[in-house]
């Protein structure tokens, strides 16, 4: 069969293998149905940085990604904070009202009160909420916060010194329901703020309050009694806590799973060892004689140690 014969056939071929109507069809993506299948089966599987980098392709794209960002229920800035404009950030949430989770870590550099006051504002239904490390906010982020997302449960604070006294009393007034928080490295904070928090939110289950030379023994003792079902609890850096506070701690927090107590100078072993005895997780080694004493159990005896050396 000469070149012509064999084009004919293969042409016959094709006609007989394409549906019938389809022949002058083009498919695009774009033309499956946006909400049904491109938002929550496609979309929803990429990364935030790769969705957002969709909305320069084409204006059809742009139009879907906004239908995505919109319904989208958790937004996760730490992997591309450093790189999003404030402005991209305020277009992409401007339409959303059912943001559940936002993280703005890695945001410091541009995020301020100007662009995150809207986004709370129209989003009560916040639960979790992380502005870790956000130097430029100030404290009517966080009243903003308490105010309007009286549901939240999750709230990350660390290394924001903007955080004081009146604007945690405001979180601990109207988020009585909150689990965990991390006021990390908040040196305005005092024990009067973190005892008022105590007696509010007596459902805290996670508390940080390290690096922070004003938290003394009555904070503790304040969140040991209030919040009984306290899981971990985060104390690294006090300095002005003692054994006192740590045996309270113990005596009235039974689901206690995780203290850290490093660099605490003023708590030792005598208030640590009944918390070791339940299986606490502690950041600090025991002392030595008793490391020898378990070894000396495991073993059979002890080992010869030069305590001169």
């Amino acid at each position: 069969m000469d070149e012509e014969g064999r084009g004919q056939t293969v042409r016959r071929v094709k006609v007989q293998l394409s549906p019938p109507g389809l022949l002058s069809c083009r498919w695009h993506l774009l033309d499956l149905p946006w909400e049904d299948v491109l938002v929550p089966h496609i979309l929803s599987c990429l990364p935030l940085q790769h969705v957002v980098r969709l909305r320069r392709v084409s204006k059809q794209f742009h139009g879907l990604v906004q239908v995505y960002l919109a319904n989208c229920r958790t937004f996760n800035f730490s992997a591309i904070g450093p790189s999003v404009p404030k402005e991209a950030f305020c277009e992409m949430l401007k339409d959303n009202k059912v943001l559940q989770n936002l993280s703005l870590q890695n945001c410091s550099d541009w995020v301020t009160d100007k662009e995150l006051l809207p986004v709370v504002g129209q989003n009560p239904h916040l639960q979790r909420v992380d502005m870790s490390g956000c130097a430029s906010l100030t404290r009517h982020s966080l009243v903003a916060v308490s105010l309007s997302c009286t549901h939240l449960q999750h709230l990350g604070l660390a290394h924001c010194e903007w955080v004081d006294c009146l604007s945690l009393r405001s979180l601990a007034d109207h988020c009585g329901g909150l689990r965990s928080i991390d006021l990390t490295a908040c040196r305005q904070l005092k024990d009067d703020a973190i005892c008022y928090l105590a007696k509010k939110c007596s459902a805290l289950k996670s508390l940080s309050l390290a690096v922070n030379a004003n938290i003394t023994d009555e904070s503790v003792e304040e969140v040991a009694k209030n919040c009984r079902g306290l899981e971990q609890l985060d104390l690294t850096g006090c300095l002005r806590v003692r054994n006192q506070s740590i045996r309270t701690l113990a005596e009235y927090c039974p689901k206690l799973q995780s203290l850290r107590v490093n660099h605490c100078h003023n708590v030792t072993e005598s208030s640590l060892d009944p918390l070791r005895k339940r299986d606490v997780t502690i950041d600090v080694e025991p002392p030595l004689p008793r490391a020898l004493v378990l070894l000396q159990d495991m073993l059979g005896f002890a080992p010869f140690i030069n305590l001169q050396i």
